[in-house]
């Protein structure tokens, strides 16, 4: 995995994470759902690239 990829899917998981909090202290499921939701994509670009190393070895 490229430093920059991994960076990039962190910082995707933050930005989901944030979101999520802001939805939660308003009450906004929407806002709340899209946050649970950027951090899933997150977590599954941030899986495939670990596959993908692995079979690189």
């Amino acid at each position: 995995m490229s430093a920059a990829d991994k960076a990039r899917n962190k910082v995707d998981n933050l930005a989901g994470k944030a979101k999520e909090a802001v939805g939660n202290m308003t009450g906004d499921a929407r806002t709340r759902d899209e946050g649970r939701s950027d951090q899933a994509k997150s977590n599954f670009k941030d899986a495939g690239e670990k596959i993908k190393d692995a079979f690189k070895k």
